[in-house]
């Protein structure tokens, strides 16, 4: 029984491992596609899962298994690492996927469903126009607009419309929107890559100014997600790391962190409607993550 616990345990971290990897990998990209986004949610969900019945498992294990060649310091570091380096990589993911998941709004889910494609078009009409501040500096312009699509749409409306110059009458802009159901107006936002949302296609990084910031995001959370992996896997002893490692006390802090960032993002991926609560985790789960991580990996320094 107890060796069969044992085993059940380490199963289920290295299933929840993977089922993490490939749901971050597939979040990174997730963005520039209408919602839901059911393979992160599924492959999260088996994470999550996975990472319950792991908790419970410890809890009825009590104790750790004695030395059977998974208990040396190679392999007690190794799995150490692994679990640091999902650790950094889903930080700098969720700080990714929060800069862009503004890029799935509902508008641009309802055009990409009913077949949206990028066109360039006239503005007919101008019907109200603010300018976007950054640091006092005017950084572009949010316009309501009416614009006419050769060969399609004559008076097609546009609310928010970013420019980075002031659009007038006889300005062309390239507009996103659907052939099949004209009245859901248009999208222009010169900032960003218009051809991938109407691609419906999965992109860690969009050709656009957006794109260029959540790399940076990404390099920078990724960098101090490894910095602390090779902190937490090389500096404290083999001993302590695997009493962490078989703790249940630990690890149902780490599984209800786990828990509660997949809540936070359950809505952002199935396109429903985000409770505040869930908004707040969701915006934090990067930090929450690391900072959740490196709280209970303090005891392996002894």
């Amino acid at each position: 029984m107890r060796s069969a616990l044992i085993w059940l345990v380490r199963l289920c971290s290295l299933a929840a491992w993977v089922a993490a990897a490939v749901a971050c990998m597939w979040l990174l990209g997730a963005s520039a596609m209408a919602r839901p986004w059911h393979e992160p949610f599924v492959w999260g969900a088996v994470a999550v899962g996975c990472a319950v019945v792991r908790v419970v498992a410890l809890w009825v294990l009590r104790g750790e298994p004695k030395d059977d060649g998974f208990t040396d310091e190679f392999w007690v570091k190794l799995r150490t690492g692994a679990l640091w380096a999902i650790v950094a990589f889903s930080s700098a993911v969720f700080a990714v996927a929060i800069l862009t998941s503004s890029n799935a709004g509902e508008k641009l889910d309802a055009l990409r469903d009913a077949g949206a494609e990028v066109s360039t078009a006239t503005v007919v009409e101008r019907q109200s126009t603010r300018q976007e501040l950054s640091d006092g500096v005017v950084k572009g312009y949010a316009s309501r607009l009416v614009v006419s699509v050769p060969g399609g749409a004559e008076r097609l409306t546009v609310r928010g419309a970013y420019t980075k110059e002031k659009p007038g009458k006889g300005t062309e802009v390239d507009v996103l929107w659907a052939r099949s159901d004209p009245g859901l107006g248009g999208y222009v936002n010169e900032s960003k890559d218009l051809s991938t949302f109407a691609e419906n296609r999965w992109r860690a990084f969009q050709d656009d100014e957006l794109g260029m910031g959540s790399l940076i995001a990404f390099i920078v959370m990724a960098f101090i997600g490894a910095i602390l992996t090779l902190v937490f896997t090389l500096v404290p002893d083999a001993d302590d790391l695997q009493e962490v490692a078989w703790s249940a006390p630990f690890q149902t802090v780490r599984t209800a962190l786990t828990v509660l960032v997949f809540w936070g993002w359950s809505p952002l991926m199935l396109g429903s409607q985000s409770s505040a609560p869930q908004i707040i985790v969701a915006v934090g789960s990067s930090c929450l993550v690391l900072l959740g991580y490196i709280g209970t990996s303090l005891r392996g320094f002894g």
